[in-house]
């Protein structure tokens, strides 16, 4: 399985970078993970807010494979339980789905073009976390779940 993760913004400090190496050193047993990071676009630089999120969004659909599934990360989300997170994967690889991008919009949200492309919305609950965050969140999500669907010790 190729899971890959799109993000607008690069981390700039070093633990967000560091939480997240080892989440993608753990998960290189269970699948080919990767992260692209696309460059957030200054509103202000850009001619405003949809303007911003056009520029990116252009940039996540290019990031983002053809035949690949597409599970953006939104507040609006369907909320999933670790072990439903790891029951709709295991459905997904059964399905024959190989290619999974999720997707971390900037903090102007992200373009209709990228939710039109998405095949399904995922939401960490109804709080507002830093980007940053959210990918340390979704990395370890995702490793959980490999972790649950084989019934390895690490959830409790």
């Amino acid at each position: 399985m190729r899971i890959s993760v799109v993000a607008v913004g690069k981390l700039k400090e070093r633990f967000w970078a560091d939480a997240c190496a080892e989440y993608l050193k753990r998960l290189s047993g269970y699948a080919k993970v990767t992260v692209r990071e696309v460059a957030d676009v200054d509103p202000g630089r850009a001619g405003g807010v949809e303007a911003a999120r056009a520029k990116e969004g252009t940039a996540i659909l290019a990031a983002i494979a053809p035949s690949s599934h597409v599970v953006l990360m939104a507040i609006e989300g369907r909320q999933r339980s670790s072990e439903q997170l790891a029951a709709r994967l295991d459905a997904l690889t059964l399905d024959g789905t190989s290619d999974i991008t999720f997707v971390i919009g900037g903090s102007d949200g992200v373009d209709a073009a990228v939710c039109a492309r998405a095949d399904e919305t995922l939401s960490f609950g109804p709080i507002t976390l830093p980007h940053n965050l959210a990918r340390v969140v979704l990395l370890e999500q995702v490793y959980r779940a490999f972790k649950i669907s084989r019934g390895e010790p690490y959830h409790k």
